[in-house]
């Protein structure tokens, strides 16, 4: 998956608990995160891989992942095996607190063996959340550590953790995420915001999140989707330019042409692509 086709709103759900996974499932949200982390506490850990490997055979309106555990925790090879079947519902596995390249490798090797196992032949895809400043610090191996890996995702809460920082102050982070993100051609998603209301003061969160360049962003509950996806939704002034940029740049030997006052080269032209690949997802 490319940044263009990224998913605008990503709803978390916790993988143990069926009546929210089974409401995520009839959502508008572009993508469900069945979340086996910490949303789930220690002893009902196998329950909600139980849960999720049961949904197996299953299709959703949304794209589905799994947010398995922790690399180095017990149930990451768990969660693996149970997201890797044939006909399973996950199309992707969100590693939590990846910290360093050897991370996603050892992702990669469990996915690999996994996926022979089970005669899937449909490869998964990763997306990693930075969530420690180990990540953030180790960003440029990240992105080259597997082809598998689609999205770099931005997570605040365990950030903040490691940082011990609780001012909402993230202006280096969220630009590292998305820096590096691009410079790998991976998708950027901004983190959720912790309050459960479509207030004013979320809707000031997507609207930045937006103008930073992310392409999505996470919610934890339902009724904040419909901000999200409004907000991440080109409007048709954004789609009527992005048009226009490629339309003036169609068939052109020159690097630049002038478009209403302005210079549009290529790189212009990235941006208008992304505008409209964002429409046709919205339409799919």
């Amino acid at each position: 998956m490319t940044p263009t086709a990224a998913p605008r709103s990503c709803l978390s759900v916790p993988g143990v608990d069926d009546r929210k996974v089974h409401k995520a499932w009839a959502s508008e949200a572009d993508e469900i995160v069945l979340d086996l982390e910490d949303a789930v506490q220690a002893s009902r850990k196998a329950e909600a891989r139980d849960l999720v490997a049961a949904l197996s055979g299953r299709t959703a309106g949304a794209r589905v992942a799994v947010r398995v555990n922790a690399a180095r925790s017990a149930w990451c090879h768990l969660d693996v095996a149970a997201c890797a079947g044939p006909d399973g519902p996950a199309e992707s596995i969100v590693l939590p607190k990846v910290e360093s390249a050897g991370d996603l490798e050892f992702l990669d090797r469990l996915l690999d063996g996994a996926e022979a196992a089970s005669g899937r032949s449909e490869p998964l895809g990763v997306q990693a959340l930075i969530e420690t400043a180990k990540g953030l610090a180790n960003l440029r191996d990240i992105v080259r550590a597997t082809p598998r890996l689609r999205t770099l995702i931005l997570g605040y809460a365990d950030l903040g953790a490691s940082l011990g920082r609780s001012a909402d102050r993230w202006s280096y982070a969220q630009d590292a995420v998305l820096v590096a993100a691009r410079s790998a051609g991976l998708a950027a998603i901004d983190g959720p915001f912790l309050g459960v209301a479509d207030d004013e003061e979320f809707r000031r969160r997507v609207q930045h999140a937006k103008e930073l360049g992310f392409d999505g962003k996470w919610v934890i509950h339902p009724r904040q989707i419909g901000t999200v996806n409004a907000v991440f939704t080109p409007g048709a002034d954004e789609v009527a330019h992005a048009r226009a940029v490629l339309d003036a740049l169609h068939g052109i030997d020159r690097g630049a042409v002038e478009l209403e006052g302005k210079m549009v080269d290529e790189a212009v032209a990235v941006a208008a692509r992304r505008v409209l690949a964002r429409v046709e997802a919205a339409r799919s």
